[in-house]
């Protein structure tokens, strides 16, 4: 044979038998994997069962622990229900015992009132017979009563009207003479102490205030380096001075007057304003009205801040602190504020000194009844602007500044426009009649004087008895001179009270007037 072809033989028995057993060795590893990994499922599947055998277990356990705490709990719940059910039976028992107790009440309750109602229409019964037996006597008393007046009569041959008259008029002319000396006597007493006492107060107060009396006109003058301004101020065609007087709200008067313009205008503020505003052109020396406007405006503000001053510094000399500054300012405004001549500002300080004055003598209190005084004409600020009394006015604007209502009503009663009700306002009213009425403090024109005096007279002889009636003392007193036979003591003093309060009513005068009622009695023989 060939040695090749053995040799080939020979290979592929060699190699068949080692594809067998290298077959065959993998079989068996492949076998001893499965049994191990076979081995190692059943391992685990054996330990998950105990697991879940063990959870089991602790879930019945559990179910037996949770059914036996139920059965615990359901036990407690049955016990307090019947518990409750036990006091809920007792407690309604209670319930329907007050109940029956209260019906009881209420059944022996009716029975007491329907005995009372019984009792009570008895009652009714036995007055309504009283009544009428009471009326039947009084009808019967009224008749014996009108037979007796009627007897009474004509025996005395006089009505029961005219002994009325008759008695009254011996009673009064028999006490008449008595009556008028004590009034008199009274009158006398009462007015000599309040005299000495008033007179005293008023002396200290005045003594502790001396002010001088000044006035101010309705023009003010402006003087000139040089009568050549007189045209610049004029203007061409006059527009400089039309501006300045739109501007101002005042009069300029350009005369024949040497080295002078006049300013004419009723309000103090409005020539001051114009009065500085025209100092202001000339130092400038530019005068055209785009320069006036602008110089006018300017002159306004230096004004309003210049009342606020004036306002601020009343109120440290007076000691009244404590106010808003708006209202410090119309304070200050009142320096632009003239009544019959008299500055109202200086008024306002003088009142608030002498109202002070005359509350420490009183013995009230001083600091409200100085603010009072000091504020009563604060109004006379603005009632140019606003219609009404300047008391009302001024009383309303404290209002709306928080013043407390006790200042706000002496402010507001200085005028009696409102009725006093205090001490405050009663002396405001005197300090303000002090100030306003001392001699030289006002001023009035000559003929408004007379009309007042005329006036004054007239309502005097507007009475019936009256002989004639004269205005003495610049019209502070009128002095009445009455028909003795026709008015009697007791009708003079009547008649004095009348006439001041028509004239109260009728006029309007500084201060107070005094009536007095003469009559007296002359008797005339001529020894021959």
């Amino acid at each position: 044979m060939d040695p090749t072809i053995l040799f080939v033989i020979v290979g592929l028995v060699v190699g068949g038998a080692g594809g067998f057993f290298a077959a065959a060795t993998k079989f068996k590893k492949d076998a001893e994997d499965s049994a191990k990994k076979a081995a190692k499922i059943i391992l685990e599947a054996e330990t998950h069962a105990r697991e879940i055998e063990k959870h089991a277990r602790e879930i019945e356990k559990r179910s037996h622990a949770a059914a036996e705490e139920s059965k615990q709990e359901a036990e407690k719940n049955h016990a307090k229900a019947e518990k409750i059910l036990a006091e809920a039976k007792t407690e309604e028992k209670e319930i329907k015992a007050k109940i029956e107790a209260s019906e009881k009440r209420l059944v022996e309750k009716e029975n007491h009132l329907d005995v009372k109602i019984e009792n009570l229409e008895k009652q009714k019964i036995t007055l309504t017979e009283r009544e009428k037996e009471i009326e039947d006597l009084k009808i019967e008393a009224e008749k014996i009563r009108e037979e007796e007046k009627t007897k009474l009569e004509q025996v005395a041959k006089l009505s029961k009207e005219e002994a009325k008259q008759q008695l009254l008029a011996k009673i009064e002319k028999d006490s008449e003479e008595e009556l008028v000396k004590k009034i008199q006597e009274g009158e006398a007493k009462a007015k000599l102490e309040a005299d000495k006492k008033a007179n005293k107060i008023i002396a200290q107060a005045i003594q502790r205030l001396a002010q001088e009396a000044t006035s101010e006109s309705t023009v003010t003058l402006v003087p000139l380096a040089d009568d050549s301004l007189k045209g610049r101020i004029i203007g061409r065609e006059g527009r400089n001075i039309t501006a300045f007087e739109m501007a101002t709200g005042v009069d300029v008067i350009v005369d024949d007057t040497p080295g002078a313009v006049l300013i004419s205008g009723f309000d103090l503020l409005r020539r001051y304003v114009a009065k500085t505003a025209l100092e202001k052109l000339i130092s400038d020396g530019r005068i055209h009205p785009a320069r006036i406007e602008e110089t006018v405006k300017k002159a306004e503000e230096d004004a309003q801040k210049l009342m606020q001053e004036w306002g601020e510094q009343l109120v440290v000399e007076t000691g009244v602190v404590g106010l808003p500054p708006n209202l410090m300012k119309l304070i200050g405004r009142l320096r632009f504020r003239t009544s019959y001549g008299q500055n109202v500002l200086k008024h306002s300080a003088e009142t608030a000194w002498l109202g002070a004055a005359i509350a420490s003598e009183l013995g009230a209190d001083v600091k409200m009844v100085k603010t009072a005084c000091l504020l009563h004409d604060i109004g006379k600020a603005v009632d140019h602007e606003i219609e009404g009394p300047h008391a009302l006015i001024g009383a309303n604007i404290l209002r709306k500044f928080k013043i407390p209502e006790e200042i706000v009503h002496a402010v507001e009663a200085h005028h009696e426009d409102v009725p006093i009700e205090s001490m405050t306002d009663i002396i405001v009213q005197v300090a303000d009649a002090i100030s306003a009425s001392r001699p030289g403090a006002r001023r009035e024109s000559l003929d408004a004087y007379i009309k007042r005096l005329e006036e004054l007279e007239n309502i005097s002889k507007s009475f019936a008895g009256v002989e004639n009636a004269y205005a003495i003392q610049a019209g502070r007193e009128v002095r009445v001179i009455v028909k003795p036979q026709e008015i009697d003591d007791l009708a003079a003093h009547k008649l004095a009270k009348e006439i001041s309060s028509k004239i109260e009513k009728e006029m309007t005068y500084p201060g107070q007037i005094k009536v007095n009622v003469i009559r007296e009695t002359r008797a005339e023989e001529l020894a021959k």
